[in-house]
């Protein structure tokens, strides 16, 4: 089984809500506890580290189905929530194990996408991301709100998650882009640092990432027809 490291210190400020997004109500539960659903549901039996602000007062560990988690403290970026995580199971965790990391703000990733990105990162060393071949036309603006190019599509992926590598090839990575100021927006970017090419493994359009105010409502439908469409089979023993 994995290791999952789910970030969900960010205060989500885009959505305009008096509490941070893994805490807004999703289908009557909060969307921190319907992503940890999700993940469990794919891997029951799974390691979990849940990166939350030190001063988090609304987390409640009733929320966690887990039996093996922790709680570790958030950094000021997810990424520095990211490493965090890696140091505090360091001794626990063996360097080629599979480490997912996984959006808190994600709820509607489906656990086949899961379990073909935990297979796809067992079988090669370099790790992969979940991603979804862009399908709209892109623009390029000019820095004053006007297209000034049309952008091929061709080839271009939107990154979702999970992101999973081996764990001392991530920490090694996150390590290496600290010291030598890259910019890591993902987990993916810091292994690209090191010269290598994680495999894209081609997913669902519909995990959805909740940033803005009508994420929310749109990700209630998504869960709906999700459990309209399929019924989700507990992990094949």
């Amino acid at each position: 089984m994995p290791w999952l490291v789910v970030p969900a210190a960010g205060q989500g400020r885009r959505m305009g809500a008096d509490r941070p997004k893994q805490y807004l109500s999703l289908g009557g539960a909060p969307v921190l506890a319907r992503t940890l659903e999700r993940l469990h549901l794919a891997f029951p039996r799974a390691r979990l580290c849940l990166c939350l602000d030190p001063e988090d007062s609304r987390f409640d560990p009733a929320w966690v189905p887990f039996a093996d988690w922790r709680r570790v403290a958030g950094g000021a970026e997810r990424v520095d929530s990211v490493a965090n995580a890696l140091e505090a199971i360091a001794g626990h965790a063996a360097d080629g194990e599979p480490v997912l990391v996984h959006d808190v703000a994600r709820p509607c990733v489906t656990v086949d996408d899961l379990r073909r990105l935990h297979a796809a990162v067992v079988e090669d060393a370099v790790g992969a991301l979940l991603a979804a071949p862009v399908a709209d036309t892109m623009k390029r603006d000019d820095g004053a709100g006007r297209v000034r190019g049309t952008e091929s599509r061709a080839g271009l992926w939107h990154a979702l998650t999970p992101q999973g590598f081996a764990y001392g090839l991530l920490r090694r990575a996150l390590a290496e882009a600290a010291q030598c100021g890259v910019a890591v927006t993902d987990e993916a970017s810091a292994v690209e640092a090191l010269g290598m090419a994680p495999r894209l493994v081609s997913a669902r359009r519909d995990n959805l990432k909740i940033t803005h105010p009508e994420d929310l409502p749109l990700a209630e439908l998504i869960l709906a027809a999700q459990a309209d469409a399929t019924s989700i089979d507990p992990e094949p023993r």
